[in-house]
């Protein structure tokens, strides 16, 4: 996709290959005497099945798009898809649109699909065009199951988060449905046999373990995320900066150093002859530079250029905070206010301090 990254797991073709496999039986019943070839034909329909899915993950990422998200990648996995966004939802309306989308899609595929194969002559084209029905009406529908980690999931999260205004909530509730429908699924080969009268084959246990476990563990884990999120907005960055002394890059070190300490300041900036910033000094690089050499180097020997993404708005707070940091990873940022002074700078290492206090409260 334009813009978009879209990625391949190796396990895809594990699951490609198993596909082929399965579906060569039915090929060799349509038409006889294929040989190899009926395998081929088995991978290109695992192929076009595939990128049915990507249409499907494609359509959350066109609806994130137009919705203001950033759309990082797109992967295609052996359980399917997943489209990376940027971010969490701003709204229940936003969260509820990107989820449904998806579901919505395969379910118009499948309907097309089903369309095509009623009105098809017999032959292999029909038999993969019925196949390609019945898969994407199946994804479709499971996926509006209201239980993450599924769509279905996202759209009950949407509106449990409307109707309590509180996103974390609606998480942990709709976190709590993709652990009851893992466990309902795992319970299917028990019932199989009462509800349709066929006994479940080691396959069908071994898929329905598969499923349910991916649905238990992402589930939890989107729970755990939710709970952390919660305590983000108590992350800000203006208090946990540090006292900066600006130098001159061209001061020796040690000096810099000195009047550091008289003015007890946790950080030094060196600046340019109008004030501009230049560098942030390192305090790991200060402490390995001997004493002996500091009166003889410039400060700006240990400082480290302020590029882009290094400058922070000294508001800056909660998750933005969070995707700043992991956007371009550094041991010090400097804050900056609105009219552009220097507020302080900010150490990553004091950052996860406040994140783990934070977390453990």
């Amino acid at each position: 996709m334009v813009g978009i990254d879209v990625l391949i797991t190796s396990s895809w073709f594990i699951v490609a290959l198993l596909i082929a496999v399965t579906f060569a039986p039915r090929i060799e019943q349509e038409q006889a005497g294929l040989g190899f070839l009926k395998y081929v034909a088995g991978f290109v329909f695992a192929v076009v099945l595939y990128l049915s899915v990507l249409l499907h993950e494609a359509s959350h990422a066109v609806v994130a798009k137009r919705l203001g998200y950033g759309v990082n990648s797109i992967t295609l996995h052996f359980l399917g898809g997943m489209t990376e966004i940027d971010g969490q939802s701003r709204k229940p309306r936003d969260e509820f649109w990107i989820a449904v989308v998806g579901p919505l899609t395969s379910i118009a595929v499948g309907a097309v699909a089903l369309g095509g194969y009623l009105v098809m002559p017999d032959g292999l084209v029909r038999l993969a065009v019925g196949g390609l029905a019945s898969a994407n009406l199946v994804i479709g529908v499971l996926n509006l199951v209201p239980g993450l980690p599924l769509d279905g999931g996202r759209v009950l999260k949407s509106a449990v988060w409307r109707a309590s205004g509180n996103q974390y909530r609606a998480t942990i509730v709709a976190g709590w449905g993709g652990r009851i429908t893992a466990l309902a699924l795992l319970l299917w080969p028990v019932v199989q046999r009462p509800l349709i009268g066929t006994e479940p084959q080691i396959i069908d246990i071994v898929l329905v373990f598969i499923l349910g476990l991916f649905l238990w563990t992402g589930a939890t884990a989107a729970m755990a995320h939710a709970k952390l999120r919660e305590r983000l907005p108590a992350l800000v960055a203006r208090p946990l900066a540090r006292r900066t002394l600006t130098v001159p890059s061209d001061l020796p070190l040690g000096e810099a150093v000195r009047r550091a300490q008289e003015a007890q300041a946790g950080s030094i900036v060196t600046v340019a002859p109008d004030g501009r910033p230049l560098g942030i000094v390192s305090e790991a690089a200060v402490t390995a530079m001997p004493e002996d050499r500091r009166p003889w180097v410039p400060v700006s020997t240990v400082a480290r250029a302020i590029e882009e993404g290094l400058t922070l708005p000294a508001t800056v707070a909660g998750e933005e905070l969070v995707l700043a940091i992991s956007r371009r990873p550094a041991e010090e940022y400097l804050l900056v206010e609105a009219d552009g002074r220097i507020y302080g700078v900010l150490a990553t290492a004091d950052v996860d301090r406040a994140f783990r206090e934070n977390a453990a409260r």
